[in-house]
């Protein structure tokens, strides 16, 4: 499910989510909401029909102008629908209708999408347990290629190995994992042999782990990086940088992919 506010960058999103979505056989929808006192502003009853009459065809005629050329290039139809209201109201009433696997949001200039500084980000990260997906403008994943994988924590621990699993089944070899060490003088770059064929990169906790390792990934060509969520409390406090979800998402310049908790 793909949850957008029909910026410029939706098509961007769109196309991380195509790529996604064929690497685990799914199917994509779009949802998109707008404020209904964004729509209507009159209190006359038939000037607010008719103009909720016309956004309503507007907005169906910007849907299309966004998801054509997705069909047109990669052959995936995708249906979309959207609804005036209460942005949130309508957003939780989606999701449990609709109950996706996977929630798609875009994240544009270091920024979640947000509504009047509200982030609908974190809304949905405090009310969705499964995963989530917040796709960078810039550097989006490639459909029909092989995925440049980063990991935070320990990728053998995850609570979602199942879908783990298929994502290596089209990622790159090594992965790359990055770590936040408290133990001072630790070497930025070790080599690990395991069955997931990683390399480390272990950063000293302090004011600047967030920033070396956005450097790390840009440098490592990683495009998606993933951070499991239901990893239990003891691993994250040992990884003191990665509980600030906030932080750590506007830290980061590619797209990230968060694990169900």
């Amino acid at each position: 499910m793909v949850l957008t506010d029909l910026k410029n960058s939706t098509s961007t999103t769109l196309k991380s989510t195509v790529s996604l979505a064929t690497m685990i056989d799914g199917e994509i929808e779009v949802f998109s909401v707008k404020k209904a006192t964004d729509v209507v502003e009159r209190e006359n009853q038939l000037s607010s029909m008719r103009t909720i009459n016309d956004q309503h065809k507007k907005m169906e005629t910007k849907m299309k102008r966004v998801i054509e050329p997705i069909l047109k290039d990669y052959g995936m139809n995708i249906p979309f629908s959207f609804a005036f209201g209460n942005v949130k109201s309508e957003l939780e009433s989606y999701i449990k209708e609709q109950q996706p696997d996977i929630i798609v949001l875009g994240k544009r200039k270091n920024k979640p999408y947000k509504l009047i500084g509200d982030s609908i980000t974190q809304f949905v990260l405090n009310t969705f347990n499964g995963v989530v997906m917040i796709a960078a403008e810039n550097n989006a994943l490639e459909p029909n290629k092989e995925l440049s994988l980063g990991v935070l924590n320990d990728f053998e621990s995850s609570a979602n190995m199942e879908f783990a699993s298929v994502l290596l089944g089209h990622t790159k070899k090594p992965v790359k994992s990055f770590k936040i060490n408290r133990v001072k003088n630790v070497s930025e770059e070790s080599k690990k042999t395991t069955d997931l064929k990683t390399i480390d990169f272990v950063f000293e906790d302090n004011g600047d782990s967030m920033k070396n390792i956005s450097n790390y990934l840009l440098k490592s060509d990683v495009n998606l990086l993933y951070f499991d969520r239901g990893l239990k409390n003891e691993t994250k406090n040992a990884n003191q940088g990665f509980s600030d979800i906030n932080n750590f998402m506007n830290s980061m310049d590619v797209s990230l992919l968060l694990g169900s908790r």
